[in-house]
């Protein structure tokens, strides 16, 4: 047996982690086949009627929608404040950098619930001001997102940029290159794929957040996690065991495809 292989007791603790983490999400898909119209396990007979209600009802195609329109918009905002705010850091070094960087991170720090309580008089504040960006609207949910999302952003592009050497932006520099020039032909090619996983990570907590998205919407503005939530807080509506396992044969269609594709790169 090879050294850098791992042995037998390694390989049947991590398929006993993974069967302990993966088996409550496997739960969920009987639950889904259910034909009775609460949360229970099928006993005898087994339905699609649930898979059928999510095709019938717009609610799901709306809030799904609603909810990678909010992904991408928020994800895509919160990269670029993110990735120019970490450049500037890196760049300038100016000497309150660890103040900026903890200023920014604050959103992580602070419990949710302060931060929904505070986007929600923000947005109410400024529903007063237009109608556009506000309480209930999907501009108001994603500048709401934004702010909770950025500071993740931020702390994987400062990683990838940590992994840069300096000496090429000062040779850059020495070549007479302009800020821009040095930021976008040198340093950003260098830390791409951190900026891509910090938009993906984004993209993903935007997608599935509820806490906040739970103070500053109403009736307008429902996303994804929301009209799950309501269904389990208002009639334990099965149709959500549906959505879940769609989201995870979706989840898992997507990590063994960027399995498949690394393995052939290789």
């Amino acid at each position: 047996m090879s050294a850098n292989r791992p042995g037998a007791a390694a390989l049947a603790t991590a398929a006993v982690v993974a069967a302990f983490l993966l088996l409550p999400l496997l739960a969920v898909v009987p639950i889904s086949f259910t034909p009775a119209r609460f949360l229970t396990m099928p006993k005898g007979s087994w339905s699609l009627i649930h898979y059928r209600e999510l095709i019938a009802n717009p609610d799901w195609g709306r809030s799904v929608l609603l909810s990678l329109r909010i992904g991408v918009v928020s994800s895509l905002i919160a990269t670029v404040l993110a990735t120019l705010f970490a450049l500037g850091i890196w760049m300038a070094r100016p000497r309150l950098s660890a103040l900026l960087v903890g200023f920014v991170l604050l959103p992580m720090i602070v419990p949710p619930i302060v931060s929904a309580m505070t986007l929600y008089f923000l947005l109410t504040g400024l529903s007063q001001l237009t109608g556009l960006v506000g309480y209930d609207t999907w501009l108001g949910v994603v500048l709401a997102h934004v702010v909770m999302i950025a500071p993740f952003a931020v702390v994987l592009i400062l990683v990838a940029l940590a992994g840069v050497d300096r000496r090429i932006d000062l040779a850059a520099r020495g070549f007479g290159a302009t800020v821009t020039q040095r930021a976008l032909r040198v340093i950003l090619p260098n830390i791409r794929f951190g900026v891509l996983m910090a938009g993906l990570l984004a993209f993903v907590l935007s997608w599935e957040e509820i806490g906040v998205t739970l103070f500053i919407t109403s009736v307008n503005a429902i996303t994804l996690p929301r009209l799950m939530w309501m269904g389990v807080h208002d009639n334990i509506d099965p149709a959500i065991a549906a959505v879940s396992v769609v989201l995870i044969a979706l989840t898992t269609i997507a990590l063994v495809g960027r399995m498949m594709l690394h393995r052939t790169q290789a």
